[in-house]
């Protein structure tokens, strides 16, 4: 892969795009580069070792506690290297389905490979030392000690605004003989997370568009009025298809509010399930993301076959990399949706990156999809300091949207008729968009997303791929909840008004589980589809004069006009929303043919 410069950052910590937290994780040394999955390139390992992608890191704007204990107890997850990549990557943008039977013995790592990894990990003193069933992902449990001496790295005990966090500051390296074996190690760090952002609305919403003079908002939606925006028409709902929503902690609740809001909606209750991965948490701080994802991507579909709440322990990465790992070794859910990510430094930092394309590669050759929000800070990822104001950061993506096998959802202002029906959207003034400096694009991404000609821009990952409604103000979903919401500005009534690229991912996974189940579930990979049909219909067939104007592009709406910061919507495709949003019925129709 061709190598980038990166632009530097010498003051505060890194945060998530999202806006909210700091985690403030910085590399160990004061050199940045990037260059997909290429961390190891700037490790010069000592003899008798070989380098991974997980980086040495520093937590800034906190205080060094010094070593952490050596007896803490740590789980490590280590990324295992796929074969034949390049072969794997071009059935991918062909299309072409790939059993289990053909994964393993093409692509996989080998179980030789993977049974000297679990070998290595036993002689160093870990226990509980399993393999994910495609041999991508190994596990094991130990100590910090044990986990120093086995990759010959320091971990540190850091305290971050009072919370107890580490991480290790120096490279983690593996014996040599497991070089080109192992592409990460994940588990040495947990400063670095992924972190939610729904923007909560407390404000009642007048119910006509437009508002009258001195209202606080123009219109929210509901699940019925969002189909009939968004065109669903005669496209069935969604019951042969499932979906999955990615979340974390006690998710109890999130299921007694999707029963509410189904019998306050009308809609039918959708069969669910929890799929407990690692351990269980009590944390409830994520209760309502994960309404506005399972509430929004059902409420769009009209029902699913049956939908998957994946509960990881955390949303530290090396959580994330777990949970992924199990969604796409079940298979179960066609669709996934993660509501959640963080500056793609960091995922490149610690060699998450790595480890999550591999998977996600892997899921993308069985058909699945997963959709990610691509932050609510514009043109830029937030840093400590910037209270997340869009544009106030670095030009960097979100991860796990910037992953090439991933749909980057960004974010729309919303204008409706007062019958709910299409009039047009405007680029959200906060919805992610940007060039990765990190990831490449696919082929079909490339025919698309090439801006200017350069090699940088014909090489890079563009995000947004789409976009959908995300404006709080304007397009923000009605979640409902069995108890009021309690914001900054005092509690949220019923229903809770959200929004936030946080709500467009979800609403994307809906809509295209709609038109999987109406092609029998065979679309495959929504990053290979969609661009295909973008391409087969490139040519805009209209322009609906709006107020604000939008151009149909096939089964898009191509729009037209705002901006999020240093991109600006324009006819085609651009850094703000991507291809555009969806026609669904039109899109049904073009789509997979």
């Amino acid at each position: 892969m061709k190598r980038f410069a990166f632009v530097t950052i010498a003051a505060a910590g890194l945060a998530a795009c999202s806006g909210h937290g700091a985690q403030s994780v910085l590399p160990s040394t004061g050199t940045m580069g990037s260059s997909t999955h290429a961390a190891s390139s700037f490790v010069n390992p000592p003899a008798g070792w070989a380098a991974t992608n997980t980086l040495g890191a520093t937590v800034t704007n906190a205080s060094d506690n010094g070593a952490l204990g050596g007896a803490t107890a740590l789980t490590v997850r280590l990324g295992l290297q796929l074969h034949n990549v390049s072969q794997l990557q071009q059935a991918i943008d062909a299309g072409t389905p790939i059993s289990d039977a053909t994964f393993m013995s093409q692509y996989a790592p080998t179980s030789a490979e993977a049974t000297a990894v679990k070998n290595y990990l036993q002689a160093q003193g870990f226990t509980n030392v399993r393999a994910s069933s495609d041999n991508l992902l190994i596990s094991a449990d130990g100590t910090a000690a044990q986990a120093a001496a086995a990759f010959d790295t320091a971990i540190e005990a850091f305290s971050l605004n009072g919370t107890p966090v580490y991480a290790n500051t120096k490279p983690a390296l593996v014996p040599q003989s497991l070089g080109g074996i192992v592409v990460a190690v994940l588990g040495l760090n947990n400063a670095a997370r992924m972190v939610t952002a729904p923007h909560i609305n407390g404000s009642p919403c007048f119910p006509v568009d437009p508002a009258p003079s001195g209202t606080p908002c123009v219109r929210s939606y509901g699940p019925q009025e969002m189909q009939t925006f968004y065109d669903a028409g005669a496209t069935a709902a969604a019951t042969a298809t499932t979906v999955a929503v990615m979340a974390e902690g006690n998710v109890a609740q999130t299921v007694a509010d999707l029963r509410y809001a189904e019998g306050q909606d009308n809609l039918p209750q959708v069969p669910l399930q929890v799929v407990q991965v690692g351990l269980s948490s009590p944390d409830t701080a994520g209760v309502i993301e994960w309404d506005l994802d399972t509430q929004s991507s059902t409420g769009i579909a009209g029902s699913v076959k049956e939908l998957y709440l994946y509960d990881t322990t955390s949303l530290t990465d090396s959580d994330i990399a777990n949970e992924y790992s199990q969604w796409t070794n079940d298979d179960k859910a066609q669709l996934g949706n993660s509501s959640f990510g963080e500056c793609e430094y960091q995922a490149w930092l610690d060699g998450s990156m790595a480890v999550d394309d591999e998977v996600l590669m892997h899921a993308a050759a069985h058909g699945q999809t997963m959709f990610a929000s691509t932050g609510d800070t514009g043109s830029s990822c937030a840093l400590a300091g910037t209270n997340g104001v869009p544009g106030s950061g670095p030009p960097l993506v979100s991860y796990p949207a910037s992953s090439p096998y991933v749909v980057g959802v960004g974010g729309t202002t919303l204008a409706s008729n007062n019958d709910d029906t299409y009039l047009g959207e405007v680029a959200w003034n906060s919805g992610g968009g940007g060039l990765s400096q990190f990831e490449n694009s696919t082929r079909l991404m490339q025919r698309v997303q090439l801006v200017g000609g350069t090699v940088a821009e014909a090489n890079l990952r563009g995000l947004p791929d789409i976009a959908m409604a995300a404006d709080p103000n304007a397009g923000g979903f009605n979640v409902y909840t069995q108890q009021p919401l309690q914001t900054t500005t005092g509690p949220c009534g019923e229903p809770c008004t959200i929004g936030g690229t946080s709500e467009a991912s979800p609403l994307a996974m809906g809509s295209y589980a709609r038109m999987q189940a109406a092609h029998g579930n065979a679309l495959g990979f929504g990053g290979t589809a969609l661009y295909t049909e973008y391409v087969e219909n490139s040519t805009s067939s209209a322009t609906l004069t709006g107020p604000p104007p939008t151009q149909v592009v096939g089964g898009f709406h191509d729009v037209i006009t705002g901006a999020n910061g240093a991109y600006t919507a324009l006819p085609g495709y651009d850094y703000t929303t991507g291809m555009g949003t969806f026609d669904i019925s039109v899109m049904n129709k073009l789509i997979g043919h």
